[in-house]
């Protein structure tokens, strides 16, 4: 082999005498330091120049420079990636040729001291020795190293018959110098095709399968250093969020760029880290998932079946001359490809935040995110772990990744509205779509299995944010629609869980009869539902989807019982109200517009009031 890590040939004496792994840990420090600067370099264009840009330049120059340095942030942000997997690869090929190198040490020290000579080819030659006869010693020789067990076995029982007690000794050393060549030259041909593959293509175009590229990459260096890597303590299994922050900390640096590297998704979905972590981490998921959507899309797009066909009609039976329908085949693909194209917009909208804000109270932090399901986020406007306040917001029905959109918002909305209310402090406003949420009225927002499936991870979740602030953090937890089910059942059935007020807008119920279920004080839960809302006509869960005459509308009203528990907005259910507008009346825009305008006038400076620990 000419150089340690081509893969050529096999790792020769030579080669392996000559090698210094801690050569390639300095270079892995080199990468791991260019790796740094890249991030800094993405760190400072994204937060310092385009912020500055966007705060004082418009038009169409703006949106140029803008598209230029969303560009060079993407490659920035590339170079970090690549570095640190070769960083790695470089540290794994080191400790894995390390063992090797030291047992060839070990045996050249050995040969050293019996006075025999090592050969260019790892033979060991070795002198006269033993009973002489015919006044001489037994004659010297050269042993070759073996490493197959039975070739081994036919050594050992020669060097038992050999005269020179030399030969024994110097077949044991060339054995030990042969393995030690067998497993550099393993450690070389495992990791010479991993470093080979982390090439980059020779543009400065970051495209979506670039980004698929090092998600592949990634997984490559992943499993072949698996014995470096187990070098890191494992994060806990199943851990808290204070289980999950003890071991983050009790990392080194070295080792959070590794795992960061090597575990985005790991990282990026661990509450109880900081929420810059997390998103470094996210922000490498994104970037990853959206590139294989869209190679999906465009794959997808290669299939496309026939469009048109002929019009059956279907009272005479005969075609129609001149009228064309869409093929069945191709309404189904249309859906899929509207689906896939759905995902890739919600992805981009969340991106679009980053490439958007103007200042650090509304910096965007990428909590969560995947394309699993009907696909999930978590996006906080705000740092939560500096923040005053901090306002989780959960939506309901209907929400999924493709919409993510109008979710975020929503949570922006709150945020700037927070400010407004309280200039003094500070306040992130987080959308919480970690879960997958009803995508029907009739049939799924009725059942609470959603929810039920809910309350664990947006426990874990809020309890990372508190682990994670650096103080006390006022919190209050919104729920909308069938989110607020969401919220009841995690505030019901978690008393701990750290929420200080908590709000529920157009709620079908909260899964509890009476507000201290909900283990805050009941001065601090606040509801309210516009007049114009049509889920007021939700009728309790035991006449949901049957026909029922007025006469029995009013006794299943009587109690003040909706679909998943007491009306909030109701004196039975004990908590506070307060007030918005009646909404637009039902089919002005849409089916339900009076369900959705609860993050505009007086509802939402109300909600702000109350996120700011105030009283509408």
């Amino acid at each position: 082999m000419a150089e340690p890590g081509t893969g050529e040939a096999g790792m020769d004496f030579k080669t392996l005498k000559a090698l210094k792994p801690s050569e390639f840990e300095n270079a892995a420090d080199g990468y791991r330091a260019m790796g740094n600067m890249a991030s800094a370099a993405k760190e400072h264009i994204d937060n310092q120049i385009a912020v500055g840009m966007r705060n004082s330049l418009k038009g169409e120059a703006l949106e140029a420079a803008q598209r230029q340095l969303r560009q060079l942030s993407q490659n920035f942000h590339y170079t970090q990636v690549e570095c640190g997997l070769i960083s790695t690869a470089l540290n794994g090929f080191a400790f894995d040729v390390d063992a090797a190198k030291k047992k060839l040490d070990a045996a050249l020290e050995d040969a050293g001291s019996h006075k025999f000579t090592v050969n260019s080819d790892g033979s060991v030659s070795y002198p006269a020795a033993g009973k002489e006869s015919d006044g001489k010693k037994p004659e010297g020789g050269k042993a070759d190293g073996v490493t197959d067990p039975t070739a081994s076995a036919v050594d050992r029982q020669a060097a038992n018959f050999d005269p020179n007690p030399n030969f024994k000794i110097a077949q044991g050393i060339a054995n030990r110098i042969a393995h030690a060549l067998e497993e550099a030259t393993e450690a070389d041909e495992k990791w010479a095709p991993k470093l080979r593959a982390l090439k980059a293509d020779d543009d400065l175009i970051v495209s979506g399968r670039d980004w698929v590229d090092v998600k592949s990459d990634t997984g490559g260096v992943n499993k072949a250093a698996k014995d470096y890597l187990d070098l890191i303590k494992d994060p806990p299994k199943h851990g808290t969020p204070k289980e999950n922050a003890s071991w983050w900390k009790g990392l080194s640096e070295e080792q959070r760029a590794e795992y960061i590297t090597l575990h985005p998704d790991s990282v990026g979905r661990m509450d109880g880290l900081p929420a810059a972590v997390r998103s470094e981490a996210n922000q490498l998921v994104l970037a990853e998932t959206r590139g294989a959507a869209q190679g999906q899309l465009n794959d997808w797009l290669k299939k496309e079946p026939k469009h048109y066909e002929p019009y059956l009609n279907p009272m005479t039976g005969t075609t129609m001359e001149n009228v064309q329908v869409p093929t069945e085949e191709w309404k189904r693909w249309d859906a899929k490809r509207k689906e896939i194209q759905g995902r890739i917009d919600g992805m981009d909208a969340i991106q679009r935040r980053f490439d958007t804000y103007t200042g650090e109270d509304t910096r965007p932090y990428l909590l969560g995110i995947d394309n699993k399901n009907r696909g999930h986020a978590i996006v906080s406007i705000g740092n939560p772990d500096t923040a005053d306040n901090v306002a989780t917001y959960v939506p309901g029905t209907f929400a999924k990744l493709s919409s993510v959109d109008g979710d975020i918002r929503r949570a922006q909305l709150l945020q700037t509205q927070a400010q407004i209310a309280d200039p003094a402090h500070s306040t992130a406003s987080v959308l919480w779509l970690g879960y997958d949420a009803p995508q029907s009225i009739m049939g799924e927002a009725s059942d609470t299995k959603y929810a039920d499936h809910a309350r664990q991870p947006l426990n874990d979740f809020l309890t990372g944010i508190d682990t994670a602030h650096g103080g006390h953090v006022n919190s209050t937890l919104v729920g909308h629609s069938y989110g607020s089910l969401v919220a009841g059942e995690t505030m019901r059935d978690h008393p701990d869980v750290p929420v200080d007020n908590a709000i529920a807008v157009g709620s079908p119920g909260m899964g509890v009869k009476h507000a201290d279920d909900l283990n805050i004080p009941r001065d601090h839960m606040w509801a309210a539902t516009a007049k114009n809302d049509l889920i007021n006509l939700a009728p309790p869960k035991a006449g949901f989807l049957a026909p029922l005459n007025p006469m029995e509308y009013v006794r299943l009203f009587d109690d003040h019982t909706i679909v998943h528990g007491t009306d909030p907005t109701t004196d039975d259910f004990g908590g506070q109200t307060f007030k918005v507008a009646d909404g637009k009346a039902p089919g002005s825009d849409g089916l339900m517009p009076a369900h959705s305008q609860y993050w505009e006038g007086k509802s939402l400076k109300h909600m702000a009031e109350i996120v700011t620990g105030g009283r509408p």
